[in-house]
């Protein structure tokens, strides 16, 4: 593996892995590509890609029904990733670790497995206003089918959520709360061991959306104490249509499957099916195997640099573009919570965010605009969307650089 903290004369916490990373050596618009959509889907490094194709080449096989050596393999493959996922996020074991195809089908499976049993009409479900849509519908679709509320706790302006606001809206009727760990659409990142002690001390149990937090630095569930948390492989560097949910040892072993198939039965007769025991009874049919390689090597990459590492550069990266971009006449910054992940949210003046996004495109500089999945968080704000440059490990100041000239410039063509 090529990743390294190397002397660069960079700042004291630089990361400089960008060569580790093929398609940032890329020209876009004739000029060298600068990738800040990294909270929409961060690109892969060269292990990741290696690990996937050196799987696909010579091991691949179905898991867990083969006797030959292919699936042997295969499966050695499939459960090591678990294991190290689990070590990874601070786990106490493999079997609590359900291999999803990102953090919505994670979010959708607690809501119907562990939360709907429990519920009834007039029961609660607590979400905040900083959620993705990710966080947000499968709650609705639940409560439109229970009867069941969803109470939904404001933000500040600054995007930040106020523990004190979380702990008024749970009541004896709350039965779950769930809640962003880090805002995709901000960056705001949110107390999420104080939240789940308040909710634990109401006897209600927590599910995490930590998809945005996996990538940003050190994650351990176990110190967190939350009873779910989810996340995509795609934020994190893996591939795409990988993900996984942590579900406390307890919890998963109270919970009925979601779906039926292969591999999450132990026997199957007309009369009756006996279920296999968490995480298989949740993992019907065959999984994505190679994405859950490739997110087992996400895992070692970013193990092999250093989660504190990775935290401490992105922070530098995050205070250097925040006065770059604050400098700006005519820019305004959405979402300045004290505690943020690298995601600069930003509108301009009298221009839509769209434009402003086609024109940085046509200087080789990608970023996202819209309302991010976040639409209650743009309505909060009154607008129909912003643009946002989220950072990633490869990311340097003079990506920052180029984002705030190429800025200068859009501006000027809109404005001149």
């Amino acid at each position: 593996m090529s990743s390294a903290i190397r002397e660069t004369g960079l700042p004291e916490h630089a990361v400089d892995v960008r060569a580790d990373f093929p398609a940032l050596s890329q020209d876009i618009n004739g000029k060298p590509l600068v990738y800040l959509d990294s909270a929409a889907s961060a690109q892969l490094p060269t292990a990741v890609i290696d690990a996937m194709r050196h799987y696909q080449m010579h091991d691949h096989a179905n898991v867990h029904r083969g006797i030959h050596t292919l699936s042997q393999r295969a499966t050695d493959a499939y459960e090591g990733a678990r294991s190290r996922i689990a070590t990874f996020i601070g786990a106490e074991s493999a079997e609590e670790i359900v291999f999803t195809r990102g953090t919505t089908e994670a979010i959708n499976l607690v809501a119907a497995s562990f939360v709907e049993p429990r519920l009834q009409a007039g029961d609660d479900i607590v979400i905040t206003h900083l959620e993705h849509h990710a966080n947000i519908v499968p709650w609705q679709l639940l409560a439109e089918r229970t009867g069941a509320t969803l109470v939904v706790v404001p933000i500040n302006d600054d995007g930040s959520v106020a523990p004190a606001a979380f702990a008024a809206a749970l009541t004896e009727r709350t039965k779950m709360a769930a809640f962003a760990h880090t805002s995709n659409a901000l960056g705001t990142v949110l107390p999420a061991k104080e939240l789940t002690q308040i909710a634990h001390s109401r006897g209600v149990p927590v599910l995490i959306d930590g998809a945005q937090a996996m990538p940003h630095g050190s994650v351990d569930v176990s110190a967190i104490g939350c009873d779910f948390f989810a996340f995509s492989g795609h934020k994190m560097y893996g591939p795409t249509g990988i993900g996984c949910l942590y579900g406390r040892a307890d919890r998963l072993a109270d919970m009925p499957p979601w779906q039926g198939g292969g591999d999450m039965i132990r026997e199957v007769s007309f009369a009756a099916t006996t279920y296999n025991d968490a995480p298989y009874r949740f993992e019907a049919g065959t999984p994505n195997i190679v994405g859950a390689v490739g997110l087992g090597a996400a895992v070692d990459y970013l193990q092999s640099i250093g989660p504190e590492q990775i935290a401490a550069h992105e922070a530098e990266l995050l205070a250097y573009g925040t006065d770059l971009l604050s400098k700006i006449s005519g820019l305004r910054l959405v979402g300045t919570a004290s505690s943020k992940a690298a995601v600069l949210s930003f509108v301009v003046d009298d221009t839509h965010p769209t434009d402003i996004g086609t024109l940085l495109d046509q200087q080789g500089v990608a970023i996202r605009t819209g309302h991010h999945c976040a639409m209650p968080v743009m309505q909060h704000y009154g607008l129909p969307g912003t643009a946002r440059a989220s950072l990633g490990v490869y990311n340097n100041k003079s990506d920052l650089d180029r984002l705030a000239d190429a800025l200068t410039i859009s501006i000027g063509m809109l404005t001149g």
